[in-house]
């Protein structure tokens, strides 16, 4: 009876263990059969784009990849549990893995699935090739086929090369100055002290023959002596014979020469008249303005003692000035003489002037790299004023040609590239060879036709992607030749 008793406790106590141990042992097994299922992905361009099933990056299409370096059976087991199609899964276990790189550095390579040096996943390149990759004239890119539902969402655009006249006018900056021809000097030939100043201020407006100043000079007033003294001589010798020792041209000849002498220290042809008239030499000759213009500098003052040479006035005419312009380099074809310019001063907003190209300086200022064009404006109403500065527009020579927007050529310093829409998601790289730039045009003289789309947005990340996906191709193909 005793071991009945005993024989039946233990077997409770066995079937109570095995119960438990069931519940718990059993369900661990289940939960690491969900756990191994549960592989997220990511995209190796983008690392922060995480995912918990398989398929395309909506930034910029690339393929996602597992964030561990999980086998492609788990992968395989992942896609079917998705709803994706079961031949997709049997197709990616058939491709041979070749060898594993990293996205962002194309040179790090491994055998085995894990992590790069800079912490990117490595990806698996397969021996049947990348998709989108293929033969192209630009050493280091190939095509780059995106997705038709990507397109949009990585901000891709699209322009046309058309054919268009060219109007290569192109703006720079100016500077109104002087017009140098019309800047006139006023000075005296002669020593002597100024006794009355009528111009009398800088900025002062004076017209032609306007009185700027007299002045008296003790050679001039004993000239003037001495060409009353000859005419009183003629007027009172009488005349001679022909005969005679003394003929009367002696006097006419002193007559003459000091008339000739008054002249050349400008004394004019009226004033000579009306001391020929009085009699009576003057004491201050006036001195009037050659010129209409305005006083732009003045030594002149009442009393000062002034000698031959001195600059006393400078008289500016200002109906016509001068806008100094800096031509860079690569402008310099686009201009000519005679060439027609406009020009906007900033305290006028909306007025132009119009005006032309009279001069191109010969010479480059190595310092700003720029060579100095002369435009010349009329200026009627003294609206422009020296040393204003002013924003040009000169008008370039005009042509035709295929243009494409600026946005649309990717320099890299060594080539332009561009990429060409070829349909069906396959944009093809071009080297292009640039004409001129006219505003945000780039004429194309070789390498794209007209009529033909041109990505002009996101094109910077074809352009990383095509030449990532030629490093990838040209590793894949290095590796299995050096198999």
């Amino acid at each position: 009876m005793k071991n009945f008793i005993l024989g039946f406790v233990i077997g409770i106590v066995l079937l109570t263990g095995g119960y438990f141990a069931y519940r718990h042992w059993g369900g661990r097994t289940g939960g690491s059969t969900t756990e191994k299922a549960k592989i997220m992905y990511h995209c190796p361009m983008h690392p922060t784009y995480i995912s918990d099933k398989p398929g395309d990056c909506p930034i910029c299409g690339m393929k996602l990849v597992p964030i561990e370096g999980a086998d492609e059976h788990e992968t395989a087991v992942k896609e079917e549990h998705a709803g994706h199609q079961g031949d997709k899964a049997s197709e990616k276990k058939e491709r041979r893995i070749l060898y594993y790189v990293d996205a962002m550095n194309p040179n790090n390579r491994s055998d085995k699935p894990g992590k790069a040096p800079d912490g990117m996943d490595l990806v698996p390149v397969y021996d049947e090739g990348t998709p989108g990759t293929g033969d192209s004239s630009i050493p280091g890119y190939v095509p780059v086929t995106i997705p038709q539902d990507r397109i949009q969402s990585m901000g891709i655009t699209f322009a046309t090369a058309r054919r268009m006249e060219l109007d290569q006018s192109f703006r720079t900056i100016g500077k109104v100055t002087y017009d140098e021809t019309r800047i006139h000097h006023v000075h005296t030939k002669l020593e002597g002290y100024i006794e009355a100043l009528y111009a009398d201020y800088v900025g002062q407006f004076v017209k032609k023959g306007q009185p700027l100043f007299s002045i008296y000079s003790p050679e001039l007033y004993a000239t003037q002596n001495e060409y009353l003294l000859a005419l009183r001589a003629r007027e009172q010798m009488p005349p001679l014979g022909q005969d005679d020792a003394f003929p009367t041209a002696g006097n006419i000849d002193l007559v003459a020469a000091a008339r000739q002498r008054l002249s050349l220290w400008d004394i004019g042809d009226q004033d000579i008249q009306e001391l020929e008239r009085t009699r009576k030499p003057v004491r201050a000759f006036t001195i009037f303005s050659p010129v209409s213009g305005y006083v732009m500098q003045k030594t002149a003052f009442q009393g000062l003692k002034i000698m031959p040479g001195d600059n006393l006035y400078d008289i500016v005419d200002l109906s016509t000035v001068w806008v100094q312009a800096d031509i860079y380099e690569m402008n310099l074809p686009f201009i000519r003489l005679g060439q027609p310019a406009s020009m906007s001063l900033a305290y006028q907003p909306g007025k132009t002037w119009h005006g032309r190209v009279t001069f191109i300086n010969p010479t480059l200022d190595p310092a700003t790299r720029t060579v100095k064009a002369r435009l010349e404006f009329a200026n009627p109403n003294n609206e422009l004023k020296p040393d204003m500065y002013a924003d040009v527009v000169i008008g370039g020579a005009r042509g035709n040609g295929i243009a494409v927007p600026e946005s649309a050529v990717i320099s890299t310093g060594e080539r332009n590239i561009v990429f060409v829409s070829k349909g069906n998601g396959v944009f093809e790289p071009r080297e292009v060879v640039l004409g001129s730039r006219v505003r945000n045009l780039y004429e194309i003289k070789q390498g794209v036709a007209e009529g033909e789309n041109v990505v002009t947005g996101a094109n910077f990340l074809l352009d990383s992607e095509s030449k990532l996906k030629a490093s990838i191709s040209a590793g894949a193909g290095a590796h299995e030749h050096g198999q």
